[in-house]
């Protein structure tokens, strides 16, 4: 039990096998350890066994909110959702934000842990500290959208006002392993497939009906002073600051152009670092994508229609967009939300086009299935790239750039319709295993990378590597420092420095994961605001170093988790043709020109930051951050944490 301020010292635990819901207190200890949400939400995970089949009943699904959720902290209505990742064997957290995770908080919880398997499809129904399991029979095989306004329809409450929902599409019925769990307003937990594992519980939605039960400060003066101090950084930032032409602007697709320029922009499956080196190239010179046609300045000026966002955020990243366009002779009407830089780019330019109005379409088809976009669209590119090279042959081979054809194969994946998709339904690393095609993948431990360009980027060339759930730009954000010069400009070219750049941001977003809050707020505040806010939060009195500490403890337990399942060294690393000395290896192009990812020095330094033996967390590293080890674990107390056979 936990008296920490910020918490209601209360998660369900949902047997779905047999029904049972039992309702239990959080450990202080782990707590003041690992802070909430990301780091409780692994804890849980991690307690759970590392032996489980992530699609078997024994997976632990956690829904966690941290102690800042659903407070006045700013951008604080995020929540994550942990378990062992069916994409990747490794332990994974996913986040969205909306208000889902502050109704969770406000209806009295702290967390869901979901166990079992139920024997028809039902869904969670969460009010007033009590969980109660319904049938979802007439929902199985409808798309996240009409099984929002069905569960509207059904349940005395209303999106918008005191209503949320989370809930998986056909993909994760159909267990496509990068399948995601998405909000009423189509905000996604994205990464790792814990929409596929939500599938295989047959839980269709969770959904929650807020009360009032609002967590306050232990220590008010202490928590008003950081908030207050937060507040002024954010609206000083040329980032934050609302209406200053950053993010809330132009949300995160403002990053487009600012990539493109610096040549960091993978483009037709990382084949070249930018739309214009792509046209050199096979234009001579004509520009044959244009990444400009997809940005965030172009899509404010010719499709935006609303700017939703999310509880207590004053940025308002989010871009709604509004589009008709022709797919197959055909009107698409299509109203979503919101064109993500990440999402536009996967299914844009690195899929070798820029049909700015279907890429919507796209976005809208992913969310309504519940499937990631970013792997949706490196898979995509990964076929095409594989077809043209003659690796695959299926009726539904799609050329590079068909944007008409994507529309249908994302339909088709979603539903695993033909042998095509149901293979890439599967995951880049199943189609490099069957069809040779190694050489075409994007990923890092089964998840594929995000838009930024590791050739010119090095922080994130070692940030791709080292990230706990497989290639990911949200473990460390380094291009803060590399593009926007936060908290200090670095050289994006140079990889030396780049182990303790990626080592600190990996700490600090660990840090905020837990809390839980949106990493944006780390473009503004640092340490100081967010010991300030915790400590008056929870009544606690950590200084900056403890909490850093903590940090380095959440992102050292998911790295021991993945050393037990059998991650090591060897399994920190780069597609091949980013990598320097490779045989395969595609040296980036323009104002990039010749760049390529020193990855072997850039690990050897992160190793050392860390205190890792070659990618492994030794035994002196878990007695200074008092990480325990034991019974379920795969190693005695004490021992060391070698990767088991597994």
């Amino acid at each position: 039990m936990t008296d920490l301020g910020g918490f209601h010292d209360n998660v369900a635990r949902v047997d779905l096998s047999d029904g049972d819901v039992q309702y239990e207190g959080i450990d202080d200890e782990d707590a003041r350890k690992y802070i909430g949400a990301r780091g409780l939400g692994v804890k849980y995970v991690f307690d759970q066994g590392t032996d489980v089949d992530p699609l078997g009943p024994d997976n632990l699904l956690a829904f966690m909110n941290g102690p800042l959720t659903g407070t006045q902290t700013t951008m604080s209505g995020r929540i994550a959702v942990c378990t062992k990742s069916p994409l990747t064997g490794t332990v994974t957290d996913s986040h969205h934000g909306g208000w889902s995770g502050a109704r969770l908080k406000w209806a009295g919880f702290d967390g869901l842990l979901f166990e079992g398997q139920a024997e028809d499809p039902v869904y969670a129904y969460v009010e007033d500290g009590e969980v109660e399991l319904r049938d979802a029979s007439h929902l199985w095989g409808k798309g996240v959208h009409e099984t929002r306004d069905t569960l509207e329809d059904e349940i005395d409450g209303k999106y918008g006002k005191n209503l949320s929902m989370m809930a998986i599409g056909q993909g994760g019925e159909n267990e496509v392993k990068y399948a995601c769990i998405i909000n009423e307003d189509d905000r996604a937990s994205g990464r790792g497939g814990t929409g596929c594992v939500m599938g295989t519980k047959n839980l269709k939605a969770v959904v929650v009906k807020s009360g009032t039960k609002m967590p306050t400060p232990a220590d008010k003066e202490t928590f008003q002073k950081g908030h207050k101090q937060a507040m002024q950084v954010i609206q000083e930032s040329d980032v934050t600051a609302p209406n200053e032409g950053g993010l809330s602007m132009y949300g995160t697709n403002v990053l487009m152009n600012l990539t493109e320029e610096m040549d960091g922009l993978p483009t037709k499956n990382g084949r070249y670092s930018s739309t214009k080196a792509m046209s050199d190239a096979e234009g001579d010179g004509e520009r044959i994508i244009d990444s400009e046609k997809v940005s965030g300045e172009n899509v404010r000026e010719n499709i935006l229609v609303d700017e939703p966002t999310c509880h207590s955020c004053p940025v308002a990243c989010k871009k709604e967009v509004e589009v008709t366009a022709m797919h197959k002779g055909e009107e698409m009407n299509v109203r979503m939300e919101s064109y993500e830089y990440e999402s536009a780019w996967a299914l844009g330019p690195n899929s070798g086009h820029h049909d700015r109005d279907r890429i919507a379409v796209m976005l809208d088809k992913c969310n309504d299935l519940g499937i990631d976009t970013i792997d949706t669209g490196n898979t995509i590119a990964m076929a095409m790239e594989m077809i043209e090279e003659g690796k695959l042959d299926f009726d539904d081979s799609i050329e590079w750039g068909d944007s008409d054809e994507m529309i249908d194969l994302i339909e088709r994946i979603g539903h695993r319709e033909t042998d095509l998709a149901d293979h890439m339904a599967e995951g880049p690393d199943h189609l490099a295993e069957e069809f040779d095609g190694h050489e075409n993948s994007l990923a890092v431990k089964g998840q594929t990378m995000a838009a930024y360009d590791p050739r010119c980027m090095k922080g994130m060339a070692i940030g791709y590597a080292t990230s706990n759930r497989g290639a990911c730009h949200l473990r460390g954000y380094t291009p803060a420092a590399e593009i926007l010069g936060i908290p200090e400009k670095a050289d994006p070219y140079e990889w030396e420095g780049k182990g303790e750049i990626c080592v600190l941001f990996q700490d600090m977003h660990a840090i905020s994961d837990s809390f839980d809050i949106c990493k944006f707020n780390a473009f503004a505040e640092g340490i100081e605001e967010y010991v300030l806010q915790y400590n008056g939060m929870t009544g606690l009195d950590v200084s900056e170093e403890e909490l850093m500490q903590a940090g380095e403890r959440v992102y050292n337990l998911e790295r021991y988790y993945n050393n037990l399942v059998g991650f090591d060294g060897d399994d920190d690393s780069l597609p091949d043709r980013f990598v320097e000395g490779h045989e395969n290896a595609m040296p980036a192009q323009g104002a990039s020109e010749g760049q390529l990812a020193e990855l072997d020095k850039l690990k050897d330094e992160y190793y050392e930051v860390r205190g890792w033996v070659d990618g492994v967390v030794p035994e002196e590293k878990l007695d200074e951050l008092d990480i325990e080890v034991g019974p379920g674990t795969g190693v005695s107390s004490g021992g060391a944490a070698a990767p088991s056979d597994d």
